[in-house]
C-alpha cells in the first residue's frame, strides 16, 4: 500500500521542461540547461511520464501558468516522446487544454506520439477537435511553426 501511495506521489507532478532547439542539430533540450533556440510565438513542453488521473490536472496548471506568462505566444506544442500511456482523465485534460487554448486564439500540437498513445487518441474525437496538428517529429513542428522570414 505504501509503494502504491510513493508511485502516486511520485507520478502525479510529473517533470515537464520546456525546451528548445540545439543549435546545428535536430536535437531538442531543456531551456534551462542548454544554449537552445526558441521562438517567441512557440512554446514546447516536453512531458516525461506517462498521462493519468493522478498527474492531468498538473499538465493543465503548466501549460495554463505556462501561456500566462506572455501574449505573443500562437502555438504550444507538447513533446510527448516519453508519454508510454494514456488514460480516460488524461484525455479529458488535453481536450480541456485544447478549448482552452482555442479560446484565447492559441493552437494545440503534439509531437513524437507513440502507437499505444495515438491509438487512444484515435478512439476518441480528440484529434478531431485538436486546433493543431500532430508531428512525426518534434523538429518537424517546430520548423512547420517557426516565425515566416519577410
Amino acid at each position: 500500500l505504501l509503494s502504491i501511495g510513493l508511485f502516486l506521489y511520485k507520478t502525479s507532478k510529473p517533470h515537464v521542461a520546456e525546451v528548445g532547439l540545439v543549435v546545428g542539430t535536430e536535437h531538442f533540450r531543456n531551456i534551462n540547461r542548454h544554449e537552445v533556440e526558441t521562438y517567441p510565438n512557440l512554446v514546447t513542453l516536453r512531458v516525461d511520464e506517462s498521462l493519468y488521473f493522478a498527474n492531468a490536472a498538473f499538465l493543465q496548471d503548466m501549460v495554463y501558468d505556462r501561456i500566462a506568462c506572455e501574449q505573443p505566444i500562437r502555438h504550444v506544442v507538447l513533446m510527448c516522446s516519453a508519454v508510454n500511456e494514456i488514460d480516460m482523465s488524461a484525455l479529458e485534460s488535453l481536450e480541456a487544454i485544447n478549448h482552452r487554448l482555442r479560446d484565447l486564439g492559441v493552437k494545440l500540437h503534439l509531437s513524437e506520439v507513440k502507437g499505444p498513445v495515438m491509438d487512444r487518441l484515435k478512439c476518441s474525437h480528440f484529434l478531431n477537435d485538436l486546433t493543431g496538428q500532430v508531428f512525426l517529429s518534434q523538429f518537424d513542428a517546430f520548423q512547420s511553426l517557426k516565425p515566416q522570414q519577410i
